[in-house]
């Protein structure tokens, strides 16, 4: 499905029921949206493990605007101030007056963005595995140099400088640092997500080389009010946990939870207790 909003059409797919028959009455789940990581990413990731969570929500997946199976948009609007207004009209364009949202990676920069932007809107917070401000770059590089293979650091200059040439060089990225990405690395299943994803190289690059080196929600992260579960994996090397213990004391009431034996891929790597974490949230906090 595609919404028509602010001069773009945003690819959505809905997964669940927002009530549910229980005995006498009807109850209301929170609706969730799911956002990817990227820039550039796309919602399919989600769909081979999250799934599961239709039996405490209903799944809202979304591709940012030219991500996926969005419609190409004009790439001077690639940019993470338009992906946080984005979801507040498509949010606008479903009905809904408060969503929850889970954020992973870039897709947890847009929705602490969002949070901030509009806190009336959100019901409910869930950052995985993400990072408040340009800082997590520098960290990043820093544990690639201690951690990684030479041609490790090779094809992460093009991530650093935002400089792919082909969708073929960042398939090659995706595959080489795999095993820095997940501490359950699966050559066969890291194949099978890059024939199934749909990745945009230019919206990496005009991040990687743009706003990504100067955005910083630091100072602001105390006007999010609605309950937030923030999420980290102790191996990460692209977002460090010491990043989402920065989100974790600066927003109000947020619980942090670390995932001792998980990289940047968190559902992977502890799916068990990763998804016992998001329900148990969804299920206690309030709409």
């Amino acid at each position: 499905m595609r919404a028509r909003v602010r001069g773009t059409e945003i690819f959505f797919d809905v997964d669940g029921a927002q009530f549910v028959p229980e005995g006498p009455r009807m109850v209301e789940r929170p609706v969730l949206f799911l956002l990817h990581g990227g820039p550039g990413g796309e919602h399919s990731s989600f769909k081979t493990q999250h799934g599961v969570l239709r039996d405490v929500a209903q799944l809202i997946y979304v591709d940012h605007r030219g991500s996926g199976r969005s419609s190409p948009a004009d790439r001077s609007t690639y940019t993470l101030d338009e992906n946080i207004d984005d979801l507040d009209a498509l949010r606008d364009y479903l009905g809904l007056e408060r969503i929850a949202v889970l954020g992973s990676s870039y897709g947890g920069m847009v929705a602490q963005g969002y949070a901030i932007r509009y806190p009336n809107r959100v019901s409910n917070l869930i950052l995985v595995a993400t990072a408040p401000s340009h800082r997590f770059m520098d960290d990043a590089k820093r544990i690639l140099a201690a951690r990684g293979t030479s041609e490790q650091v090779r094809v992460c200059e093009r991530l650093w400088s935002g400089t792919f040439e082909s969708l073929d060089q960042l398939v090659e990225y995706y595959a080489v640092m795999a095993p820095l990405y997940s501490v359950k690395y699966d050559a066969a299943k890291v194949e099978e997500a890059n024939r199934r994803s749909l990745r945009n190289y230019d919206q990496l690059n005009i991040g990687f080389s743009g706003f990504l080196r100067t955005y910083d929600f630091i100072p602001d992260l105390h006007r999010i009010t609605c309950p937030t579960l923030v999420m980290a994996g102790a191996h990460d090397w692209i977002c460090p946990p010491n990043h989402s213990r920065i989100i974790a004391e600066k927003i109000p009431r947020a619980q942090l939870k670390i995932f001792p034996q998980s990289s940047h891929s968190i559902s992977g790597d502890e799916p068990e207790a990763y998804f016992n974490a998001v329900r148990g949230f969804l299920t206690h906090a309030p709409l």
